[in-house]
This record gives C-alpha cells, sequence and structure tokens, in this order.
C-alpha cells in the first residue's frame, strides 16, 4: 500500500460522527438502523466488549439528531426521507466510579444535566427518578417530539460493583430498580429506546418489570448489527488485505484464511453468517501484525477464577460437549453457579450449533485469538502456579518438539506436573479425581497452547490417540496413562494403529509412552518407542 493508499482505520473511535466527518473507514450498518427504528422501540441488545455498541448508538443519536449531511452515500439514504430531528437523552455508563457509593447516582445526574441544558428544561427535582420522569416529560411539551433514550453498556456499573464489592453492586441495582422503571409509565414520552451491554441482569428492574423490552441479542434480522461479515470485510478492507499479505509474504487468500482463523468465528443465533471481532481484525490491519488485540485489552480473571473454583473441566471448552439453552444464555444472575452463559455474552464462548429437536445450542471458542488467550489465563491458575505455563515453559517445549529433544520434553513435563495443586486437607474419598483432573489438565493446557506453534491433534473419539503433534521435520505421538506402565501405552500406540495415517510421511516418527503416577504426583515412566522415517 503506497503512501497516497494509507487510509484511516478507526481503532478505537466509537463516535460515528467523528467517523464520518474524519475520514474513516465505516462499514455501513444504517440498513439496520433504519430497520431498528421503523420496527419498534424498547430493545436491548447484548453483545462482547469493543463490538461495536457504541458506535450503534452514537450512530443512532446522528440518526435521531437529523443529521443527514452524515449519512450521505450510505444505505438508509434510500429509505428515510424525513430526518426529523427528535430529542436525544443519551447515558453512556462505559466509564464511570461505579465502585462508590455515589458513583453511579452522579453519572446519571450528569447525563439529566447534560440534556436538561441543552433543551432549556428545569433541573431542580427532588429524587433522580422523578427528575429523569420530568425531563422526558417537558422535553416533549417543550418540543412537541417524543425522546429518544440511548443507554450504552448499561451493566457496566453492576459488573465493576460486582467484582469487587458485593453490597454497592446491589445499591446501583436499586438505583436502576427505580430510575429507569419510570419508563413504563412514559410511553407517552418516547420516540425510541435502546438499551445496550454485556450481560443482561435478569432481576433488574428495566427487564423483569418492562416485558415490552425486546431482547434482539439472538435475533435473525439483527445478528450482523455490530462486527464484520466475510462480505463486508473483502468489500470495505481490501487495500488492508493485500498489504497485510505483502508484509507477510502470504498470497491473499492465504492471508484472509490466516485472519479468518484468528479473528472470525462469532455467531449470535442460529444459522447466521459468522462475525469478525472489529477491533481485533482493524488494529491487526493498522499494525500489520497478527496479534491478540481483543484479548489483550482486558484479561478474564475473574471468570478464570470461578471457573476453577467451581471445578470446572477447560477441556469441555473444546471437546464439543458443551450444551446451553437460549433462556440459559439470555439472562444472567450474579447468584447462579453456572457461570457459562456469562461466558457467553462476554465473547469467550460463541454459538457452534444447534439442536432444534432437544432445542440447545453447542458452544464453543470463536477463533485462535480467543483460544489461545484463554488458555493462557486459564493455565496458571487450573496448574495452581503463576510463574510456570505462561509462555516460558510452552516456548521450551516447542524448541524441544522442532529439535527432536526428547529429553528436554520429559523435563518440561516433569516440572509441569510438579507444580500441580496439592491435595491434603482434602477427603481420601476425593484425592483420587482431584490427581485425575489434575493430571488430565496438564496434558490438556500444555499441548492446547502448542496448537499455536506446531499442529497438535487432541483427542477427541475413541480410537485416537491422547496427542499428536507434528513439526517440519518430526510426528510426535504421545500416550499419556496414570498409573498404568509406559510400556501399555507404547502398546496402544501400535495396537490402535495411531500412526497408520502418516505411513507415507518422510518425517521422522516418535512415539512416547508416559506413565504417570498418582502416588508420587509425577512422571515415573517416560519411554520412547521407535524413531524411524515414517516411509522406511
Amino acid at each position: 500500500m503506497s503512501a497516497m493508499e494509507i487510509r484511516k482505520l478507526p481503532i478505537g473511535i466509537q463516535d460515528f460522527e467523528t467517523i464520518r466527518t474524519d475520514g474513516y473507514i465505516y462499514v455501513d450498518k444504517t440498513a439496520y438502523i433504519y430497520r431498528l427504528v421503523t420496527l419498534g422501540k424498547p430493545y436491548f441488545l447484548s453483545r462482547p466488549r469493543r463490538f461495536g455498541k457504541s458506535l450503534l448508538i452514537t450512530t443512532l443519536e446522528a440518526y435521531f439528531l437529523g443529521k443527514k449531511e452524515l449519512f450521505h452515500g450510505l444505505e438508509i439514504e434510500k429509505y428515510e426521507t424525513e430526518w426529523t430531528a427528535y430529542p436525544v437523552l443519551k447515558f453512556s455508563l462505559a466509564g464511570g466510579e461505579f465502585t462508590k457509593e455515589d458513583g453511579l447516582a452522579s453519572a446519571l445526574r450528569n447525563w439529566l444535566l447534560n440534556f436538561e441544558q441543552k433543551y432549556g428544561l428545569p433541573s431542580d427535582e427532588p429524587t433522580l427518578p422523578v427528575r429523569f420522569q420530568n425531563a422526558l416529560k417537558n422535553a416533549y411539551e417543550k418540543t412537541g417530539l417524543r425522546v429518544v433514550v440511548l443507554v450504552d453498556e448499561y451493566d457496566n456499573p453492576l459488573l465493576k460493583a460486582f467484582a469487587t464489592d458485593s453490597k454497592q453492586e446491589q445499591r446501583n441495582r436499586e438505583l436502576y430498580k427505580g430510575f429507569f422503571a419510570i419508563l413504563k409509565d412514559c410511553d407517552t414520552y418516547l420516540r425510541f429506546v435502546l438499551f445496550t451491554g454485556v450481560t443482561k441482569f435478569s432481576k433488574v428492574s428495566i427487564f423483569s418489570d418492562l416485558n415490552q423490552f425486546q431482547d434482539i441479542s439472538m435475533h435473525p434480522q439483527y445478528a450482523e448489527i455490530c462486527g464484520i461479515t466475510q462480505a463486508e470485510l473483502e468489500a470495505n478492507f481490501s487495500p488492508e488485505i493485500d498489504a497485510m499479505a505483502e508484509a507477510h509474504k502470504m498470497t491473499r487468500e492465504d492471508c484472509l484464511a490466516k485472519l479468518k482463523q484468528l479473528y472470525d468465528g462469532y455467531r449470535f443465533c442460529d444459522g447466521s453468517k459468522n462475525i469478525y471481532n472489529p477491533f481485533s481484525i482493524i488494529s491487526a490491519f493498522s499494525s500489520l501484525k497478527f496479534g491478540k488485540y481483543w484479548f489483550s485489552t482486558g484479561t478474564p480473571t475473574f471468570l478464570v477464577k470461578r471457573l476453577n473454583e467451581t471445578g470446572f473441566d477447560p477441556k469441555r471448552f473444546s471437546d464439543g460437549s458443551l450444551y446451553t439453552t437460549e433462556d440459559a444464555i439470555s439472562d444472567y444472575r450474579p447468584d447462579n453457579p453456572d457461570i457459562v452463559p456469562l461466558l457467553y455474552q462476554s465473547g469467550y464462548l460463541t454459538l457452534k450449533g444447534y439442536d432444534e429437536r432437544r432445542q440447545r445450542f453447542t458452544l464453543g471458542y470463536p477463533n485462535d485469538e480467543v483460544k489461545y488467550g484463554f488458555t493462557a489465563s486459564l493455565a496458571p491458575v487450573y496448574l495452581n502456579n503463576t510463574k510456570h505455563s505462561t509462555g516460558t515453559d510452552i516456548f521450551a517445549i516447542d524448541d524441544a518438539l522442532e529439535a527432536g529433544d526428547t529429553d528436554t520434553l520429559r523435563d518440561q513435563f516433569t516440572a509441569l506436573f510438579a507444580h500441580l495443586p496439592y491435595t491434603s486437607g482434602v477427603p481420601d474419598a476425593k484425592k483420587d479425581a482431584i490427581i485425575e483432573q489434575n493430571f488430565q489438565n496438564v496434558v490438556y493446557l500444555v499441548f492446547l497452547q502448542l496448537g499455536q506453534f506446531v499442529h497438535v491433534e487432541q483427542h477427541s473419539a475413541k480410537g485416537r490417540a491422547d496427542c499428536i503433534t507434528e513439526t517440519d521435520e518430526y510426528v510426535y505421538i504421545f500416550e499419556f496413562k496414570r498409573d498404568i506402565s509406559a510400556d501399555n501405552a507404547l502398546a496402544q500406540i501400535d495396537a490402535q494403529g495411531y500412526a497408520k495415517p502418516y505411513e507415507a510421511d518422510t518425517r521422522k516418527l516418535i512415539k512416547i509412552g508416559v506413565c504417570f503416577s498418582s502416588e508420587e504426583k509425577n512422571i515415573t515412566e517416560w519411554k520412547i518407542g521407535t524413531v524411524a522415517t515414517l516411509t522406511q
């Protein structure tokens, strides 16, 4: 891409007017805007963080303020003819001191004050709910037009407080209960209402009391309202795709495949198209690097801790055994022991399939960015060690695999197993299950992380090795056994024909049988089977 072809990428820019007036690339979503404002009034939309919710809110704000010039050349021009300027009351709750007692009240008060000053309305009511109600009524009576209410990231004050102070979260919840509940009796004054957030708290009054809200989070008509589809990617970012391919000495097709593997894969209803994470894909184009952009902006410490506390088996994230229903992932209760709905709503899991007869969804990682980023967060917690399994040992294992160094492989796995959570104080009846789970977690998490660097085939069905790992020069077949000899592990590799798919391969085959002792809580046998060129 030459200097004359450099285009402005809207990284971190969430204001529609800024994007349009300053010449940033804009992926046209205005057809969805027109559908929204034409077909209904009170909506709720859930999407993961940095997925375009704030841009959607500011686009609606510009539309309802009648800023026709900002929409020149966009899809909505084909349909809209009036461009009426309505009074717009926006609450942007993405930032604020919500862990402080008066933090949420102060934020709501400031947004109300902005609205009152803009339209010359009185602002001396005794309570926030009454002030909110009167602001809507007074604006309607003064302008003769119904008011548009836009609430961005409504759940942020609840999530921030919940992570640090459950009492403050309850205070914020109670404030919401009185404040937004007045919308129920203000229909006469309202033209349009939209709440956005990551999670839908089922016990918050705006959803339990205001049953007229349409939750469009899993609605087929709005599945693509945020994020970027494959067609939108290729239509809007063709020069950036070519520049990325050139920077990495790849063909355009290979570059597209890599981008898809890393950043695509989100689905928000059955049968919908896959969606790219917009923040990650645009950041990748800006830096010309295949990085973990979305994941690096916020680590899921709270979620990982909850998973570990509940004894959740991390293998379920990728083995196709994680199921849920639409009801379960549509609402979130802080006291719900099932953290899967929050993992879905937060963007760490997405819909992978739907069984219509059973009316259940299969969940899984959306893409490699999330899979490897989340696995790296899981490993230190599940392995009870903040130093190991965060990268250094994985690189050492990767180097050993590339060099055919089985001694270093053995030493690295021995070191990892040495840091398993100790079971002192645990009843004898549970010790064996804990040791088994910890043993499996080490094997699973290590090889899943290795998938970033070498081709790894995790076992997922009967008749497949625990792990087959491929490098340019070697094919490794691992079989891990607990309290069973390494000779038996090697015998299983031969008996089950795990090497058969590689008979025509020219690389060297290394079979490794491993015995893990429950008593010693580490590897007691590590045996190498046939080391030969596969075609010999």
